[in-house]
């Protein structure tokens, strides 16, 4: 099944170039572009969109104001968001994460990187433009962990699968860490964002930060 796109950004020739890199691929869909913020909420629900890439300053509403509509707590039917700006300001990371976005992307990534952020979310993963995630852990390590939210890992049996997640490792490295099969791996983090009512991947990793399950700069191995 093709991946259902809208495209959300004020600048029209931005939505013009994003449409070409996405029309181009056979299992992307683009069904709506919008220029404002309502708009993008409005086509992304009535369109039944997959992901949403979305801009930050944009009129009427916001992109991390949408971004909240769509897929920030307690929305009952979360539609993933990829956040495309021009800005990679700390605040406008941890402020389109929070909402509830997928990902974060810079507007000079490559088309190539484009591509990967939209499948890598569609199957159930983050993505956050590598330019900024150094930064982005260097805050997390500048910030105490918030005890008032550690509870909510009191009760969660797949500890150890959220603790390999939070260290970036994919779903075919944990399993062979772990010594368990890939569609288990896959399992037990649906489990995990489930439980904690997150939505993707890269909300888990900052939870586990925000509650000091890991540490920036924990030393870690690869496989």
């Amino acid at each position: 099944m093709s991946i259902r796109i809208v495209i959300a950004d004020d600048q029209a020739v931005v939505r013009s170039g994003f449409r070409a890199i996405l029309e181009d691929e056979p299992d992307l869909d683009v069904v709506g572009d919008a220029e404002e913020g309502l708009a993008a909420v409005e086509f992304a629900r009535r369109r039944s969109a997959d992901i949403v890439l979305m801009d930050i300053r944009m009129p009427r509403l916001d992109g991390l104001q949408a971004t909240r509509r769509l897929a920030g707590p307690g929305v009952e039917h979360p539609i993933d968001v990829i956040v495309v700006t021009t800005f990679d300001l700390d605040d406008y990371v941890f402020g389109a994460l929070r909402a509830g976005a997928a990902g974060f992307l810079l507007k000079d990534a490559s088309p190539e990187t484009l591509l990967a952020a939209i499948r890598a979310v569609a199957n159930g993963q983050g993505l956050i433009a590598p330019e900024v995630t150094r930064r982005l852990i260097a805050r997390f390590a500048a910030t105490a962990p918030d005890p008032a939210r550690r509870h909510e890992l009191e009760r969660l049996s797949e500890r150890e699968v959220l603790l390999e997640v939070a260290h970036g490792r994919s779903n075919s490295q944990i399993a062979r860490r772990l010594f368990i099969e890939e569609a288990t791996v896959k399992s037990h983090v649906s489990s995990v964002l489930l439980k904690l009512g997150l939505h993707s991947r890269v909300q888990a990793v900052i939870l586990a930060y925000e509650t000091g399950l890991v540490s920036p700069g924990t030393p870690t191995e690869t496989t």
